[in-house]
């Protein structure tokens, strides 16, 4: 059966070159891609507050734009090369990527949104770069794997998964963790960052919950002791060079202390590996 994936793009180098590490990362996999762009039509004047429709000016010069956009975005992956496991289908949506992404989701039972970190002009304050922290945090039922905007593909060599041993896991939330490291063969390293030294005897009874869950795939535990999580996390990322980082964005536990959004958004921004956001399927 057949990936579904949504590509969503504002046609910058950006988020081609996260098109083609999505490419690149299910390259030996039959995926359907869906290339989302979504296009809007702003320029009403104060004085009316009138949202251009469908059929006035502005509306068609915004959607024409949109649609020759997709087309070129075609052409470009043809000359870039073809791969038969591979299908591209292109969706022009009048909304804000947020939402388009949300509905399309919905829409196509969509299984994984892979997109650029920064728009057009490397900023997170562009309307892709923007809604891209947005989709990582409140893209709730499927997860959303972001490319830094310099990052080029390779097979990562492991995956950080930072956790605080303080929730329950569920395998279907690791489904894509699971997935992932099985295509690229990279292990998984569990990393915990706390103050104290020892953990609770809750914290060891789901840290066997967790090793439950990853039975089958190649996984170590480490532990650094820190205050400062975000710190933490990127020097370890750093001095080992490791190429993803993945985390299930749960709600409502001692990781709302840890991956609020200034934390996501500091992940998503300022990351110089992908980082894939899943989800606690019970929120």
């Amino acid at each position: 059966m057949k990936k579904k994936i949504v590509l969503p793009t504002d046609f910058s180098k950006n988020s081609w070159a996260a098109i083609i590490y999505a490419s690149e990362l299910y390259k030996n996999e039959e995926v359907d891609f869906y290339i989302l762009n979504a296009f809007q039509a702003n320029a009403y004047t104060i004085d009316t507050l009138i949202v251009p429709e469908p059929g006035q000016p502005l509306y068609e010069k915004a959607k024409e734009k949109s649609y020759l956009g997709l087309e070129k975005l075609l052409v470009k992956l043809k000359v870039h090369g073809e791969n038969d496991k591979h299908n591209y289908y292109t969706v022009s949506s009048y909304n804000t990527p947020l939402e388009a992404v949300k509905y399309f989701i919905e829409e196509k039972d969509i299984e994984m949104v892979i997109v650029s970190n920064k728009g057009a002009t490397d900023d997170v304050d562009t309307i892709l770069g923007s809604n891209t922290i947005e989709m990582m945090e409140k893209v709730r039922n499927c997860p959303v794997l972001m490319i830094p905007s310099d990052v080029s593909f390779k097979e990562p060599n492991e995956i950080v998964f930072p956790t605080s041993f303080r929730t329950h896991y569920k395998r279907r939330e690791l489904q894509y963790l699971y997935e992932i490291t099985k295509i690229t063969n990279a292990p998984v390293r569990i990393l915990h960052i706390a103050k104290e030294e020892e953990l609770s005897e809750d914290q060891k009874e789901k840290k066997i919950l967790l090793e439950e869950c990853l039975d089958g795939l190649t996984y170590t535990f480490h532990y650094l002791e820190d205050s400062d999580v975000n710190k933490a996390l990127n020097l370890f990322v750093q001095s080992r060079e490791s190429e993803m980082i993945t985390f299930i964005n749960k709600k409502h536990t001692f990781f709302d202390s840890v991956f609020t959004k200034p934390m996501v958004k500091n992940l998503g921004y300022n990351a110089t590996v992908p980082v894939l956001a899943l989800h606690d399927l019970r929120n």
